[in-house]
C-alpha cells in the first residue's frame, strides 16, 4: 500500500453540550454500540431505554457542567488542538508538508464518516487512522475499525484506502511524553510519596475472553515507572470508571486512594496514561471525586497531573505514531 497522504485522529466522543438532552443523545449512541455493552440486545434494550437513558443523563450533565469550558468540552477542545498542532508540525517539514490532518469522534461530532469525507474532499487517497487509545480494547479500538469497515463495505464512491494504527501502548515516544509530563509537574510542584497510574476500567469478562487491554495497561505503567526510576513501593496501578453490576478490572482507583490515605500517605500524584486528552473521566471523576475521597480519609495533598494534551513531547510522539507505527489495512 502506498504511503498515506491523510491522517485521521479519532477520540471517543463527547456530548455537544452539558445538558440532559445532549447527554441523552450521546449516551444513546455510545451505549447502543455492541462493542461497549456486550449483552444480548433483547436484554439490554429495555434496560438502556427504560432505565439508563431516563435516569443517567441529568446526573451526567451535572458532571459535564463541572468541567465544561468557555470553548466547549475539554475532550473536543484538546483533540481539535492536537490535530491542528500535528498538521502544523507536518507542514513544517518538506517530507511531510503535503499530508492532511483531520480529527473525528467515535460517538458524536464530527463523526468518523465526516472526517473521512473531509480528507477525501482534500484529495487524500490513502488515510492512516489513529485511534487515540494507547491501549487496545475491543470496546474502543475495534469499535473504530467496525465503522471503517462499514464505510468500506458500503462502497462509497472515492473512498480512500484505509489503514489503522491498532495501539501504541509501548511506543518509546509515547512513554517519553508521559514521563516528561510527570517530571515537569514534579519540577514545579515537588514529588508525592506515591504515583498512582489510573486507567479506564474494563469488565473482567472481556479480559477473560482474550482482550489484551489489561496487559497493555500494565506494560505502559511498568515502562513509565522505569522511565521515572520508580520502584513498586512508589507506584500503584488502578482502574476507574466502572459501570453496571459486573466485575471490572481491579484494583479500583477510588478505594485504593482511600486505603493510601488511611495508611498514612500524605501526598499522592495521579496520572492517567490511558487518556491522551483531559476529559470528564480525568477532570471530574479523578480531579473532583477521587480527590475528595483521598482528602476525606486523611490525605493532605492530591495532585492530578494533566494529560498529554498539547504538550510538545506528545505532538512529536503523535507524529511518529501517525507516520511510522504499524497500521494494518482495513
Amino acid at each position: 500500500m502506498r504511503r498515506a497522504d491523510g491522517i485521521l485522529l479519532v477520540n471517543l466522543g463527547t456530548p455537544a453540550a452539558p445538558t440532559a438532552a445532549a447527554v441523552r443523545s450521546y449516551l444513546a449512541e455510545f451505549l447502543s454500540d455492541p462493542r461497549v455493552v456486550e449483552l444480548p440486545r433483547l436484554l439490554w434494550w429495555p434496560i438502556l431505554h427504560g432505565i439508563v437513558l431516563r435516569l443517567r443523563p441529568a446526573r451526567s450533565a451535572e458532571k459535564y457542567a463541572a468541567v465544561w469550558t468557555a470553548q466547549g468540552s475539554p475532550l473536543a477542545v484538546h483533540t481539535a488542538r492536537q490535530a491542528a498542532l500535528l498538521a502544523a508540525q507536518l507542514a513544517g517539514s518538506p517530507a511531510t508538508a503535503g499530508l492532511r490532518v483531520a480529527h473525528a469522534m467515535r460517538y458524536g461530532a464530527p463523526s468518523i464518516a465526516d472526517g473521512v469525507a473531509q480528507l477525501s474532499a482534500q484529495g487524500c487517497t490513502t488515510l492512516r487512522v489513529v485511534p487515540l487509545y494507547p491501549q487496545y480494547a475491543r470496546s474502543t479500538t475495534l469499535s473504530v475499525r467496525d465503522v471503517l469497515e462499514a464505510l468500506r463495505l458500503a462502497g462509497r464512491a472515492n473512498l480512500p484506502a484505509l489503514e489503522m494504527v491498532e495501539d501504541f501502548h509501548q511506543h518509546p515516544a509515547y512513554i517519553a511524553a508521559l514521563a516528561a509530563g510527570v517530571r515537569r509537574h514534579w519540577a514545579a510542584q515537588g514529588q508525592g510519596e506515591v504515583l498512582l497510574m489510573s486507567f479506564h476500567g474494563l469488565p473482567k469478562r472481556a479480559v477473560q475472553r482474550g482482550d489484551p487491554y489489561e496487559r497493555h495497561c500494565r506494560a505502559t505503567a511498568r515502562q513509565l515507572a522505569q522511565a521515572l526510576a520508580l520502584d513498586e513501593q512508589r507506584t500503584r496501578v488502578t482502574f476507574q470508571s466502572r459501570f453496571g453490576p459486573a466485575q471490572w478490572l481491579e484494583p479500583y482507583t477510588e478505594p485504593t486512594l482511600e486505603a493510601l490515605a488511611r495508611d498514612g500517605v500524605r501526598r499522592v500524584d495521579v496520572v492517567t496514561p490511558g487518556f491522551v486528552a483531559d476529559c470528564l473521566e480525568t477532570l471530574e471523576e479523578i480531579g473532583l471525586g477521587a480527590r475528595a475521597a483521598f482528602l476525606d480519609r486523611g490525605g493532605r495533598e492530591f495532585h492530578l497531573l494533566p494529560c498529554l494534551n498539547e504538550s510538545a513531547e506528545w505532538i512529536d510522539a503523535l507524529a511518529q505514531i501517525a507516520l511510522e507505527h504499524p497500521a494494518p489495512p482495513v
